[in-house]
């Protein structure tokens, strides 16, 4: 890790530098750290350990395991009794953590793609990802790591031999990604869209908007802005410190933009992307692997990125059809009995609504869907789950099940409607739902499976596979 001495880590973190144990062979001022970690089974020789507090576990209790693994110094909020190698006393580890991303960034010389928004983040971080690594070798977040712990560490797994890293920013609160921005420095902003997630904190989706763009206030100088010109909020941004940003959708208004779309259900679908370029544009047919009509704006923000960093139609194309499923995202799995569209990572109104036109797209038995409550809508979280339910009940959809508190508005609106076709049923816990669970689900059923991750309905994925 370029200039991650222990000195330098030690200044940039604002921490004091302890050497009288230092390890033999290590030289405060010269030895690069080989990687920074907060998880004492990830040390490895000549790593960094950032010892951090956590609600369960404390890992000031590790520090002499990871100096016998190897660890070449160790960050910490209070003094090791006795020490067993170099250690820098700081007054947060958390905000070491951060301090030690930012400066680390500043040592690389790579692009970097910042990417936000309400809905879709992770999905087109795999898009962009899959294909910037037909020209690039890329790191990318893993998994949700996107927020300011998830973040820098992400950051500080980026190697010398790494040319591009994607970085998934996620948020809750004001202020949380001008700090993001801080440590990413991202040289591309890709925004996905302005939804109705944390409206608790945001109020509006004014407030959304403004504190998703606070991704701009570190931006490189030379930096892109990659933007859905088919948000409503979104295109109202006409620059970005004096740069246009490149705007991707299904409109034709859009430099990048979509048409000739074919859905294939659950083998995904195909679309004709056009790019233009001056008074030229140039088009070439793609297929998404992954079902829902919704992927087509991951794949157009991809094709954004890969244009924006010189990238060839054909690297394009191929890094959109190999593009693999995340759990918990749209997946799709196929058992003797079921066929399960796993896609209870998140969720709010507007990704709700998307999973309900996905199932209706499946051809596949019973049309199922278990629906959980949606967390973070603030004021106007009732009407939100009712005005989600009176949408699936306007659907073809064979069974619907309302799990949860706030899910009891989406029941009730949805029996509303009237339809005696439908059988739809509502538990107010996951657990009560699980134990009758045998007899909602018949074989042969399509279900899909959609709440907030709080509600855990990982559980019920596994109760349908088992």
């Amino acid at each position: 890790m370029k200039n991650m001495t222990l000195k330098n880590i030690a200044d940039a973190v604002g921490g004091e530098l302890h050497t009288e144990n230092i390890g033999a062979g290590i030289d405060a001022y010269a030895t690069d750290a080989l990687g920074v970690v907060i998880d004492s089974r990830k040390v490895e020789s000549g790593y960094v350990f950032i010892a951090t507090r956590g609600e369960r576990v404390d890992g000031h209790s590790f520090i002499d395991s990871v100096f016998l693994k190897g660890a070449v110094g160790v960050i910490c909020e209070r003094a090791p009794e006795n020490p067993k190698g170099a250690y820098i006393l700081v007054k947060d580890s958390f905000q070491a953590l951060k301090d030690a991303a930012e400066f680390y960034r500043r040592q690389l010389d790579i692009k970097v793609i910042g990417i936000t928004g309400s809905v879709g983040k992770t999905s087109t971080k795999e898009f962009v990802a899959s294909v910037l690594s037909k020209g690039f070798n890329t790191l990318k977040t893993e998994g949700n790591f996107n927020n300011e712990i998830g973040l820098p560490l992400t950051v500080l797994r980026i190697r010398s031999d790494c040319e591009a890293a994607v970085l998934e920013m996620g948020i809750s609160d004001f202020g949380e990604m001008h700090r993001l921005s801080k440590i990413a420095k991202p040289d591309i902003c890709v925004i996905t869209n302005i939804g109705q997630c944390h409206l608790e904190k945001l109020g509006t989706r004014d407030g959304i908007l403004r504190a998703k763009t606070e991704i701009f206030d570190f931006m490189s100088r030379d930096g892109k802005v990659c933007l859905n010109g088919d948000d409503d909020k979104l295109v109202s941004i006409k620059e970005v410190n004096g740069t246009v940003p490149v705007f991707f959708g299904m409109g034709k208004d859009n430099d990048i933009y979509a048409d000739n779309y074919v859905n294939k259900g659950l083998d995904g679908s195909e679309m004709t992307i056009h790019i233009k370029d001056g008074n030229a544009v140039e088009e070439f047919r793609v297929s998404i692997p992954l079902l829902g009509g919704h992927m087509v704006y991951n794949a157009l923000a991809a094709a954004a990125v890969g244009t924006m960093l010189g990238m060839t139609p054909q690297q394009i194309s191929m890094g959109i059809s190999d593009v693999e499923p995340v759990g918990g995202r749209s997946h799709v799995i196929k058992t003797d009995r079921l066929t399960i569209i796993d896609d209870c990572y998140n969720a709010n109104p507007v990704s709700m609504k998307a999973a309900i036109d996905l199932l209706v797209q499946t051809h596949e038995g019973r049309r199922t869907a278990i629906l959980g409550d949606m967390f973070e809508l603030g004021e106007n979280e009732a009407s939100l789950h009712s005005e989600v339910g009176a949408y699936a009940a306007d659907k073809e959809i064979d069974v619907m099940i309302c799990v949860g508190k706030l899910s009891v508005n989406m029941y009730n609106a949805a029996k509303n409607k009237g339809d005696t076709t439908k059988k739809i049923y509502y538990y107010e816990s996951k657990e009560q739902m699980l134990s009758e669970i045998d007899k909602l689900i018949e074989k042969g059923d399509t279900v899909l499976v959609k709440a907030s991750h709080g509600m855990e309905f990982d559980g019920i994925i596994k109760r349908l596979l088992a």
